[in-house]
């Protein structure tokens, strides 16, 4: 028995039985399906995660407090003064949550004090007006540049600039509108308001910052710029490790590593489901086995030999697997379109379609062996005596 002859008997056989092949079929889809959505979800987490820290330049570096350190605005002029690879830095203050109120609406908004450097370091953007300069910071202008949300949230649609918003029982003029964006390293949400850092110490009367943000002058200069900002950080607060210093390429590749390990881990519980798809196809092979012990008694009289007969059987198995992977695959792509709907981001590659289905086949291959063994070492005697 040639190849597609034992494709011809094997997709008899399953047409047979359609509604069994289906159900059978059924484990394999779910399996492929799981393993492109999970899969689809953790490169997508990833990708968001790496797009957020490429907005703010290869060249940007994070300083934050470490073991009790207390940093001040100071250390963020220090670090341009004394550290050549350094272009600008802009000290943060995080304020924390507040509410920020205008006519009769209010809303919840995260209130950032922060450095007119700050924008240029981490690549905010505005939709309307303009950000606020040194000399706001230098005479502790009460203005802010606010999130896109609070536009439709707080102001219900009008125009924000020029309007004095209400913070902590003192009036801001709201003088810029930032681009709608995500939340995460630099970035601030859409629901924010940004003071020159001077005016937010005033306002809650604090002279503290959470971290600081730098821009060295080149990528190929960002390692150096680490080391030498935590050495005058060190020597400064006489410890060694008083702050993190952390470059964008050194975020990237922890983010990799803990993406490529989430994306494992997904893939691999997803994985379980195929195995039992398996499992599913080598139970139903060894009663379709039984099933047809006599046909397999008439076939080996009529001079069938034994490895015909396990072609046949193992190319059953396979056809399930085939089947159920293209279908799981279709499945997989709907289900991670569907994902998308919740907010979550997406990534379908081809590596993790043809990871699922050649694993997938894989499975068929393996469960189909034993199955196609019983009824190839069938005794044609016997076989034909079987009620």
């Amino acid at each position: 028995m040639n190849l597609a002859e034992a494709f011809r008997s094997a997709l008899s056989g399953l047409r047979g039985s359609i509604l069994r092949s289906a159900l059978t079929a059924l484990g394999i889809i779910i399996g492929v399906a799981a393993v492109i959505t999970l899969i689809s979800v953790g490169q997508g987490a990833g990708q968001e995660i790496t797009a957020e820290i490429d907005r703010l330049g290869a060249n940007a570096i994070l300083i934050g407090p470490r073991g009790g350190t207390q940093l001040s605005a100071r250390d963020a002029e220090e670090i341009v003064r004394r550290v050549p690879t350094v272009l600008q830095a802009s000290a943060r203050f995080d304020a924390g949550s507040t509410k920020a109120k205008w006519g009769i609406h209010t809303h919840d908004v995260s209130v950032l004090g922060v450095g007119a450097e700050y924008r240029h370091i981490t690549g905010l953007q505005l939709s309307q007006g303009r950000f606020f300069e040194s000399l706001d910071v230098e005479r502790r202008t009460r203005v802010l540049v606010i999130g896109d949300g609070l536009v439709e949230d707080l102001f219900r649609g009008r125009a924000p600039i020029g309007e004095v918003v209400n913070i902590n029982g003192q009036g801001f003029t709201v003088i810029g509108v930032l681009e709608p964006q995500d939340a995460g390293f630099g970035g601030s949400g859409n629901d924010v308001a940004i003071l020159p850092l001077s005016t937010a110490q005033r306002l809650y009367t604090t002279d503290r910052i959470s971290s600081i943000y730098a821009q060295a002058e080149s990528p190929q200069v960002s390692d150096l710029a680490v080391t030498h900002i935590r050495t005058i950080m060190d020597l400064k607060y006489g410890r060694e490790r008083s702050v993190n210093v952390t470059s964008q390429e050194q975020l990237l590749d922890v983010v990799r590593t803990i993406t490529a390990t989430l994306t494992l881990m997904l893939g691999a519980i997803a994985g379980i489901s195929l195995l039992v798809g398996g499992i599913g196809i080598m139970n139903i092979m060894l009663v379709s086995v039984k099933e047809r012990t006599r046909e397999i008694g008439i076939r080996k009289a009529v001079g069938a030999r034994k490895r015909d007969i396990l072609a046949q059987f193992l190319v059953e198995s396979t056809l399930l697997s085939i089947g159920g992977g293209m279908v799981g695959i279709f499945l997989g792509w709907f289900l991670a379109r569907v994902v998308t709907l919740f907010g979550l981001t997406t990534a379908v590659t081809i590596n993790a379609v043809l990871l699922a289905f050649g694993f997938s086949l894989a499975v068929g291959l393996f469960f189909g062996v034993y199955p196609a063994a019983q009824a190839a070492k069938l005794d044609p005697i016997e076989a034909l005596r079987y009620q």
